[in-house]
């Protein structure tokens, strides 16, 4: 009390003569009698200065003084903390649920595609259209969607509490299964979120329903839920339904119409009125009588809403998917500007080639085996594609996604690569049998020599002579020639019997290398659209290379010694063509690419379970598909015009890639006289269907097993 007694003291006025020792007087200087608000102000000027003392004489040493400290500091952590799990909350969801996505459809706008003659090829994707406005629909077209899905959306913040606590008792009772969900937890849901079943789900769900409440009006909101909700018949959005089922927009939809659209929503698979028209009638009887029950409609009116009638004019009878359109549709969709709007495309497929392959494809032996085609222009624009024998069977494309051994057909970069070395057609190179080393390849049928030329090492598909060239180049030299030319699938280092096409690669990827071949300018990218004309800039600044004139044309010779008078006969054409075949290990899969005129042509045949193949090979079935197939889109098949005389030429007539001296035909049937410096004289014939080779050389008469390609068969009429 000391303290407080210095301080009264202090305060205390000097006390007059009226006045007694100790006491104050109840005059001046307080008045003429007991002023009790003064009295109470100095009162409490008196506690805060105690406090104030108290405070100062409490030491930093002292329990008190960080019991008072500890309580603060704390207080200050959960408001911080509270203050920053808030900012990152409102992060989260602009980063992972921006609000421009609910005015996007939930579902990929109808694209239909288009051949170059403008003839519809494929259509793809759903059916939506432009959104729909709260203020321009009648209340009976909003009426039936409140109260069957959310009777109390204008009173609620996005989360309706009586709604779960229904949904929850009722499914603890066992009782009809009830979802809860508002509009707004409905369209985060479709527009934000997964399907998915989870209560980490269902937490993100009602979060971003508070945040679109926060955000955008009741209107606005109902606005997106209708154009974005899914009827069936993949169909999104009010405006797209109203029109499928009856034709009419959804301002003018009659009431009855827009009670059984309302109904559709709890499971439009299943409820279409075009497939269970049933179903949709119950469900819209049930519509009728929420709206009953929210005070919308009298017993009366509802008794005597009639059951609309369809009214559905849009028909789709193009396919939804054929192997060019599966392969064209994702690159339309990078094309498109987004929005509700469908779009349409025009690609480059030529119908009457993609017609011409599948009548070739139709009528080839195929068996058990699976075939695929590829056929583009010397620039990349892809104008047919078989993907497989059926697609309504399997969509599986073995033209872009199937990746497989190319067998002989990828020799092409090793012999580019010794071009590029400075290496000639006619240098020689070893032909005999390779007998040391891990790796010991093998000729087709058994045939080597001392040396052989490359021209006709080629032409032969000689495997050991493959692989000595790619030992004396090195494999950075091949590999690097085929990244050149656009190959991207993996290559292994290392390995010899790369050489001989084990690495996997698509048909695509191979027939647009041989296109770099037939342009002379690589890489060439397969494409399905049209691109803009090259100006100057960009040719300066273009990655794309070529080879020198004197390379390209060794190539194009022994690419058509391999045509002519090689491996690939049965390829042969009355024009210039060009191409090699491919087999790969085991008879697993065969091919034949190549090019004539404007087109490069890629064909594989082969089993999906990758099988041996039963007696076929590259210079057999599918030869035979590539040249019927060109034959077809050149115009050979055609019957050709009576020769009109004329005056003899002036000067000597050059041959149009016939067969020269070495390889003769002899009949009708396919038999062929070869004669081959240093290998003597072969009949290539069937005896009873089966081919043989009967070779007389130095050595007597032999007979092998031969691949003489089968007589052609007339077309079916």
């Amino acid at each position: 009390m000391g303290v407080l007694d210095s301080l009264i003291r202090k305060r205390r006025p000097d006390p007059g003569p009226a006045s007694h020792a100790g006491y104050y007087a109840l005059h001046d200087a307080y008045g003429d009698g007991p002023n009790y608000e003064d009295w109470d102000a100095r009162l409490n000027r008196l506690d805060h200065a105690v406090e104030q003392e108290e405070r100062r004489r409490s030491r930093w040493w002292q329990p008190a003084h960080w019991r008072e400290r500890r309580k603060r500091w704390w207080a200050v952590r959960i408001v911080a903390a509270l203050f920053l799990s808030f900012l990152a909350l409102v992060a989260w969801l602009a980063i992972t649920a921006p609000l421009s996505r609910s005015l996007e459809p939930i579902a990929p706008p109808q694209i239909t595609l288009l051949a170059a003659d403008g003839t519809p090829i494929a259509r793809n994707g759903a059916v939506v259209d432009e959104p729909v406005r709260a203020t321009d629909l009648p209340d009976h077209v909003i009426e039936p969607f409140l109260a069957i899905e959310d009777r109390r959306f204008y009173t609620h913040w996005g989360v309706d509490p009586r709604g779960l606590a229904r949904a929850m008792w009722s499914n603890v009772t066992g009782g009809p299964t009830q979802g809860g969900s508002t509009i707004t937890q409905q369209l985060a849901k479709f527009t934000f979120l997964t399907p998915e079943r989870s209560l980490t789900r269902k937490a993100r769900e009602m979060l971003i329903a508070f945040w679109l409440e926060s955000w955008l009006t009741k209107d606005e909101i109902l606005e997106r839920y209708l154009s974005n909700a899914y009827f069936g018949d993949n169909t999104y959005g009010l405006r797209a339904a109203s029109l499928h089922y009856f034709y009419r927009h959804p301002e003018n939809l009659k009431p009855e119409q827009a009670a059984m659209l309302a109904g559709l929503l709890q499971a439009p698979s299943r409820l279409a009125p075009t497939r269970n028209w049933d179903l949709a009638t119950e469900r819209m009887e049930l519509v009728v009588g929420s709206m009953v029950a929210a005070g919308y409609l009298t017993e009366a009116e509802a008794g005597a809403m009639p059951v609309p009638r369809l009214d559905v004019r849009s028909k789709n009878e193009l396919p939804t998917g054929t192997y060019f359109a599966d392969w064209a549709l994702p690159v339309a969709r990078q094309m498109g500007e987004g929005g509700y709007a469908a779009q349409t495309f025009t690609t480059t497929l030529d119908s009457r080639l993609q017609g011409f392959a599948r009548r070739v494809v139709a009528r080839a032996p195929l068996g058990d085996a699976q075939v695929a085609l590829v056929a583009m222009r010397p620039d990349g624009e892809v104008v047919a594609m078989i993907g497989g024998k059926d697609y309504g069977t399997s969509p599986f494309n073995r033209a872009t996604q199937a990746r497989r051994q190319p067998g002989s057909t990828f020799k092409l970069f090793v012999w580019l690569a010794a071009l590029d070395a400075g290496m000639k057609p006619d240098d020689m190179i070893d032909n005999s049998a390779i007998e040391s080393g891990s790796y010991r390849p093998r000729n087709a049928g058994g045939r080597y020599s001392d040396e052989i030329t490359l021209e006709d090492a080629f032409a032969r598909s000689s495997n050991v002579a493959a692989v000595r060239l790619f030992s004396q180049l090195g494999d950075d030299a091949v590999i690097g020639m085929a990244r050149d030319f656009g190959i991207r699938s993996p290559l292994p280092r290392g390995d010899p019997s790369l050489a001989l096409g084990t690495a996997e690669v698509t048909l695509l990827e191979l027939t647009a290398a041989y296109a770099g071949v037939a342009a002379n300018r690589f890489p060439v990218s397969p494409r399905a659209f049209d691109e803009d004309d090259e100006g100057w800039f960009d040719w300066l600044w273009s990655s794309e290379s070529s080879q020198w004139n004197s390379d390209h044309d060794a190539m194009e010779q022994m690419l058509r010694s391999a045509v002519n008078r090689g491996t690939g006969r049965a390829a042969m054409l009355r024009g210039p063509n060009y191409g090699k075949t491919g087999t790969s290990q085991g008879n697993r899969d065969a091919l034949f690419v190549g090019y004539a005129g404007d087109l490069v042509v890629g064909v594989w045949v082969g089993k999906d379970d990758n099988t041996q193949l039963d007696g076929i090979s590259g210079g057999g079935l599918p030869a035979r598909i590539w040249r019927d197939f060109m034959r077809e889109a050149l115009g050979e098949t055609a019957r050709p015009a009576r020769p009109v005389p004329r005056p003899n030429p002036s000067g000597p007539v050059q041959p149009q890639d016939v067969p020269d001296a070495s390889d003769i035909p002899i009949g009708d049937g396919g038999t062929r006289l070869r004669i081959e410096e240093g290998e003597g004289v072969t009949v290539s014939t069937r005896i009873e269907g089966v081919p043989v080779d009967v070779t007389l050389d130095e050595d007597g008469l032999s007979v092998r097993p031969g691949e003489l390609p089968e007589p052609p068969s007339e077309p079916p009429q």
